[in-house]
């Protein structure tokens, strides 16, 4: 008798919960509503978050970019006046060396000559 005097006092607090505590059930709504707005603005704070990092990746992508860009031409000016000063040496080098064997070719010549 003592164990069915329990249940249904457990089933009828179950079907009724009214008879809780008023004060209870609105600080159980409050604490509801206030987990919720919590994670709505822990979820904005989120969005807002990603945007920001996403425009700073842009953002620092497109300066790294032009960096880029800007050293690469650079960078290639350079080596086109590098190999134009390495071409003229060579033009001047085989200038000098073609006039070397000219003038040996005419010491050689005289040489026999004057024999």
């Amino acid at each position: 008798m003592r164990a069915m005097l329990i249940a249904v006092v457990m089933t009828l607090s179950l079907v009724f919960p009214c008879w809780a505590d008023d004060g209870f059930k609105e600080g159980a709504q409050n604490v509801g509503q206030g987990l919720k707005q919590m994670g709505e603005d822990t979820g904005k704070a989120i969005k807002e978050g990603g945007k920001e990092v996403g425009k700073a990746f842009k953002k620092g992508g497109t300066e790294v970019g032009q960096g880029v860009s800007k050293m690469g031409k650079q960078t290639g000016q350079q080596a086109k006046e590098t190999s134009k000063s390495v071409g003229e040496w060579f033009k001047d080098v085989g200038k000098k060396t073609g006039e070397a064997f000219k003038q040996l070719g005419r010491d050689v010549r005289n040489l026999f000559k004057s024999d």
